[in-house]
């Protein structure tokens, strides 16, 4: 029996813990950073003050993660975020196509518990830091409401990841908090006085149709007053969730101290949102609906800002500046928010796109004053405006990986995280992200362990495309297409495609291809071809003059006329792709930016795909076909078309599609690394949104590895990963080593983009 005791002598439950790395933060740059670390074999504690992982993504916020595609309505092609987040976001769509947002909670918490060296504390919260001096941490002290637990946890090493930087405050890193003025860092989008410094909090909610009228009686908190809001006629029964992420505030307050206030207020904004849906007659077709599930905690966008040996900025973005010490890329708009959120005139948010992608230096990871203290999430080193764009969870969590990969190197050489720039261990942090599938903007994978680089390369067969055939599907020209095709050195291929007229009428085509290797906006126009049409079925042929001086992706645009439809093609093959002009008001894509001239941003056009269903590839036939799928492109270092697809790709006639490696030598074999085509094109929103299928159609689902003899070293039936990582019961001793894959589908060739074999 438990005897009651002195109160004065009681104190919680106490528990002293010692690991390699402490990140505090459980959101998804902190989910990946501890998952990352774990892997490269650190023993890590991930510190989370909420039930559940995934922070603004989880089913308490209920926000869908993004990063550079954007929605799809960006020039940004191919640039899903790779690695650990691209790990969880197939791993999601897989379990969890139609967008569950508790499903997703499940996901990200498997994840971590399959990790053995991740000791994951939830509902626990840092109130104290420990301090070796005055730049080094040497503790965080958190307690766990629902245990009455106190913990101690040391480490050499720490991540901030918490969203408002409650690690880098206690300790007393340097950090920023609103906007900085233009003149600072001659950022001209920098925010006015009016506009506001900060954005706000946002809650959303759920409806549900329940097949029978339903009455809704608001508490007495609920708005009262609906006109206060200045976009109360944009309210739609229709909508519901992160639909309507502009329900937000906070901006003019204090996003740290004042978020109780801030939920509060948002809390009166949705009830007297649902009342005026439900009660005030504008919407009958609401009658059956229920209000299923309201917020909790607001989704945080923007408090602390901490401050490291560098600070990204809006010329980075937007110039898509180059830095060796790159170790992540973003690709959102900057968007910013006003600071009276729902309560403001102004438009929900003001986007600005850049023309692609653009790189992170690593100086933004860390603290330039707390020697020992990583950053992530969308505390990292940026100004305001930056943070527009940096701030968004798929770009907060790739960067989540690069700190957890630099935090294993720097404990295996007993150094500090600015120690990784001063002896060169960028290269191996870089080469280190590589391996696992982060790719990095102009950065290749390179190792010289890697046995596949001295292996001679045999495939059964290699894909040539000479004709997109046609299906029988036509649509009409209108939006503006165009056909991505990568092309090498040398003339541009012939093509000839048939395109249907009502009328008489003209085809006007054109050749563009991007100013920037490696962007995805066609901003160099080299032909222009105006070509009559009669009506019914019409044979174009088009032969340009142009000379292509390096490999990279050519535009065959068709613009606009509703006179016209083209034919399109089932065929779909990595690295090709159709892309449209069309409007995706979701991200301020109005088919062309048109910046005012004194913000700094550059005036384009967006050419963004459809989802599938949609989004086929125009019907033609190219002569001399395109030779850019050669197995030695598994060799590359780049596991994600760029200038060129960067994949092998099997012929579809090849009944048995495989490759050989042979070596001269014997070599010794134990760990066999594989990455295949997820198509990282498609955004793969976590929740909300439904995605029409679960594993991606060019994603090799059958293969098998054999030995020079013949026997099966590992076989896998349900592929649906990017990466699979392949370490055998022991090491083979062999001359040879065969990958055998299937197709996917009748209409999609098989492809591998990277293989790595080690000792």
């Amino acid at each position: 029996m438990l005897k009651s005791e002195d109160s004065l002598s009681r104190s919680f439950l106490r528990k002293d813990i010692q690991v390699d790395l402490v990140v505090v933060g459980g959101g998804l740059s902190g989910t990946c950073c501890a998952i990352t670390a774990a892997r490269a074999g650190l023993k890590v504690v991930l510190v989370q003050d909420r039930p559940v992982l995934g922070g603004n993504s989880s089913s308490e916020v209920r926000l869908w993660v993004l990063g550079a595609t954007s929605h799809m309505g960006n020039n940004n092609r191919w640039s899903r975020e790779g690695g650990v987040i691209d790990e969880i976001l197939v791993e999601n769509m897989y379990r969890n196509k139609e967008g569950n947002a508790v499903i997703f909670d499940t996901v990200l918490l498997d994840k971590v518990v399959r990790e053995p060296n991740i000791t994951l504390l939830l509902n626990t919260t840092v109130i104290e830091v420990g301090k070796k001096n005055a730049d080094t941490i040497s503790s965080v002290r958190a307690y766990c409401s629902q245990n009455a637990t106190e913990y101690s946890i040391s480490a050499p090493l720490f991540c901030d990841a918490s969203g408002d930087g409650v690690v880098g405050f206690l300790s007393g890193a340097a950090f920023r908090m609103g906007a900085e003025s233009r003149d600072e860092f001659g950022e001209q989008f920098a925010p006015s006085a009016e506009y506001g410094e900060l954005l706000g909090h946002s809650i959303y909610f759920y409806t549900k149709d329940i097949g029978k009228p339903v009455n809704f009686i608001p508490p007495s908190y609920a708005l009262d007053d609906i006109t206060k809001i200045p976009k109360y006629k944009k309210f739609s029964a229709k909508e519901q969730g992160c639909q309507l992420w502009w329900i937000e505030y906070g901006g003019r307050l204090d996003t740290v101290h004042d978020t109780e206030n801030i939920k509060w207020e948002l809390w009166k904004v949705v009830y007297g949102v649902w009342n005026y849906i439900k009660n005030s007659g504008n919407f009958p077709e609401a009658q059956n609906l229920t209000l299923e599930w309201v917020g909790t905690i607001p989704g945080k966008r923007e408090s602390r800002r901490f401050e490291g040996d560098y600070i990204l900025r809006q010329q980075d973005i937007v110039e898509q500046r180059a830095y060796t010490d790159a170790v992540a890329y973003g690709g959102w708009s900057i968007d910013l928010h006003p600071a009276d959120g729902v309560f403001s005139e102004k438009p929900g948010c003001n986007q600005w796109h850049s023309k692609g992608i653009y790189q992170i230096p690593f100086r933004c990871y860390y603290s330039r004053n707390i020697k020992n203290l990583f950053l992530a999430g969308r505390i990292i080193s940026v100004t305001h405006v930056a943070f527009g764009s940096t701030r968004v969870m798929g770009t907060s969590a790739y960067g989540g990986q690069a700190v957890g990969m630099a935090a294993a190197l720097c404990v295996q050489k007993n150094i500090l995280p600015n120690e990784v720039l001063r002896n060169g261990t960028i290269a191996e942090l870089q080469q280190g992200l590589a391996a696992i599938g982060h790719y990095i903007p102009e950065i290749s994978h390179v190792n010289s362990k890697d046995l596949i680089r001295a292996a001679t390369i045999k495939a059964s067969s290699e894909y040539i495309l000479r004709e997109l055939s046609e299906s029988g599907i036509t649509r009409n020209l209108d939006p503006a297409v165009a056909q991505l095709l990568p092309l090498q050195q040398g003339k541009v291929p012939d093509l000839s495609l048939h395109a249907e007229a009502d009328v008489d009428t003209t085809l006007q085509v054109e050749l563009f291809l991007s100013q920037r290797p490696g962007n995805f906006t066609p901003d160099v126009l080299l032909e222009s071809r105006s070509i009559p049409l009669v009506p019914g079925r019409n044979c174009v042929q088009l032969s340009f003059k142009s000379i292509w001086m390096d490999s990279g992706y050519a535009f065959v645009v068709f613009r606009k006329n509703a006179a016209i439809r083209l034919h399109y093609s089932l065929q779909r093959v990595t690295g090709i792709l159709s892309v449209f002009n069309h409007i995706n008001e979701a991200v301020s894509n109005y088919g062309k930016q048109l910046p005012p001239p004194d913000i700094g941003v550059d005036a384009f056009e967006f050419w963004c795909p459809l989802r599938r269903p949609d989004g086929l590839n125009v019907a033609m036939k190219i002569n001399p076909g395109l030779n850019c799928f050669q197995a030695v492109n598994i060799r590359n270092g780049i596991d994600r078309p760029v200038l060129q697809p960067n994949a092998w790709v099997a012929d579809l006639s090849d009944a048995s599609p495989r490759l050989e490696f042979t070596w001269r030598e014997e070599v010794s074999i134990r760990e066999i690394i594989l990455k295949f085509d997820t198509d990282f094109d498609h955004p793969m929103e976590t929740v909300l949104m439904g995605h029409p299928e679960s594993v991606m159609p060019f994603c090799v689902r059958t293969f098998r590895l054999l030995d020079e003899h013949g026997n099966v070293l590992y076989q896998k039936n349900d592929n649906y990963q990017t990466v699979n990582r392949i370490i055998l019961d022991k090491a083979i001793h062999t001359h040879k080593l065969v990958l055998e894959v299937n197709h996917p589908s009748q209409h999609i060739p098989a492809s591998v983009f990277e293989i790595q074999c080690y000792a």
